[in-house]
């Protein structure tokens, strides 16, 4: 189908949903989600490609400045759903364009995964399949206080069914025994429910299953059927403002913090990857031994290990992902592979023996803080700059590497993740070349600059743990 005949049946379905409202939506350099609401009245065939001269850049952190600030959103028509906790209102994705030229922004998060997927084709692939596990929090309520931290600072979770809630009329769930306990204590059933039901008949989304995570006062998971790259980093998105939306709506607040409870499991997005070749599972060789892993498969891996570090800056970007990144926890900070390991980075998958339809790896290490746009085009790119520089990942660590002491790590040449954002930058500074031609210097800088930023305010902060410990000094 012509793409104008695409945007010819979305106008028509405007009218025949009656939507007044066209939410036009994109993220920021960070990832975090941005709208402005137009009138329908205002849309035809042209706006899909010329877009709509609604966006002052300067305004948007990270975009443009003042004397440069007149940029275009272009709705992708591909993207329409109607929102159905707003009044008469559809939301798009939209490319944001240059003002006066209609190029495309170079800051575009979508077009990072564009740029990766004509990179994919150059290498002789196809396609590439994601399918990230989001966890997340639902609270019942949160309050802090840093307007004024010289006097005093601080933050309380509340939770019907933590383990610090004694409200005489719940089942409370202990620290770490979150993992699939049913009704009563599961308090969330039903509000999943929700969630998934929006996901599926609002916004198209396949949803596999939902559960109650690890940790106590309310950490999910829904798991969402795997999907080319782009779509998927759209799913993501979506995903994250449904549930923040509906939890909402029923007067809680989800948060997808990687680590808002101490002593307690964070939320992490474990991101499954294959790469195909027309309806071949490149990843997939039935004759390999181990885990029926291509050679290709294990030169992505090893791609993957080589540019972790750099990656992190991507996968686990704000300064609250190392508080779940610490070694001998439960998140994966080892830059190791395996077969059916958790404590290893990369875990190859293996509930069912070898199947060339399933294959994949498992990168455990990334973070629902992320830019999904951003994360998997530097993954994909990773991946490929192993692929074609024929990185082998060394041999498979099939050992509990969290009880490994660091001289037997050594021994096995396992290295870990960045032990702080700034830290991660750094390793990105020096290690970009693997990104060209799939994020442009522009948004590494800016985002760079952007990240560094936000670990500089974290780092000035004294905290009440330091008080603690330091006060006596």
């Amino acid at each position: 189908m012509a793409k104008s005949g695409v945007e010819q049946q979305v106008l028509e379905k405007i009218s025949k949903d009656k939507i007044a409202w066209a939410d036009l939506q994109f993220v920021d350099i960070t990832g975090a989600l941005q709208h402005i609401t137009v009138n329908t009245k205002e849309l035809d065939e042209e706006s899909f490609n010329t877009g709509v001269g609604k966006l002052d850049g300067s305004s948007i952190k990270g975009f443009k400045s003042i004397f440069e600030s007149d940029m275009v959103l272009s709705p992708d028509a591909g993207t329409y759903n109607v929102i159905p906790w707003e009044e008469k209102t559809a939301r798009f994705f939209c490319d944001i364009k240059e003002g006066g030229t209609g190029k495309r922004f170079e800051k575009d998060s979508r077009l990072a995964v564009e740029r990766a997927q004509s990179a994919l084709e150059s290498a002789g692939f196809t396609k590439a399949y994601f399918g990230p596990e989001l966890e997340f929090f639902v609270f019942d309520s949160v309050t802090f206080d840093h307007s004024l931290p010289i006097r005093g600072q601080g933050y309380s979770i509340e939770s019907k069914e933590a383990a610090w809630t004694s409200g005489g009329t719940n089942h409370p769930i202990q620290y770490k025994t979150g993992y699939y306990p049913a009704t009563p204590q599961d308090t969330l059933q039903n509000l999943r429910t929700k969630f998934v039901n929006s996901l599926e008949n609002d916004f198209g989304i396949f949803v596999e299953a939902h559960h109650h995570e690890v940790a106590t006062a309310g950490q999910c998971e829904i798991n969402v059927r795997f999907d080319e790259m782009r779509k998927m980093a759209d799913k993501v998105v979506t995903y994250k403002y449904v549930i923040k939306n509906l939890s909402a709506a029923n007067g809680q607040i989800a948060t997808f913090m990687p680590k808002p409870l101490f002593g307690d499991n964070g939320s992490g997005m474990h991101t499954h990857q294959s790469l195909w070749k027309g309806d071949k599972n490149a990843f997939f060789d039935a004759s390999d031994s181990y885990a029926q892993l291509s050679q290709e498969c294990r030169y992505y891996i090893g791609g993957i290990i080589s540019h972790g570090a750099a990656l992190a800056a991507f996968t686990n970007p704000i300064t609250n992902s190392y508080k779940r990144l610490v070694p001998g926890y439960e998140a994966p900070v080892y830059l190791a592979w395996s077969k059916r390991n958790r404590s290893a980075a990369i875990r190859i998958p293996n509930y069912f023996g070898g199947s060339d339809k399933a294959t994949r790896l498992e990168y455990r290490s990334p973070d629902p803080a992320c830019n999904p746009y951003l994360s998997f085009a530097a993954l994909i790119a990773a991946g490929l700059d192993g692929i074609k520089k024929k990185i082998e990942p060394g041999d498979p660590v099939d050992q509990d590497i969290f009880e490994l002491s660091a001289s037997e790590r050594r021994e096995l040449g396992i290295k870990e993740l960045p032990g702080s954002l700034k830290e991660s930058l750094e390793c990105l500074e020096s290690d970009k070349a693997f990104l060209s031609g799939v994020l442009s210097s522009d948004l590494i800088e800016s985002y760079s600059q952007l990240k560094f930023q936000e670990f500089k305010n974290e780092s000035i902060h004294p905290t009440p743990w330091e008080f603690k410990h330091y006060l006596n000094v």
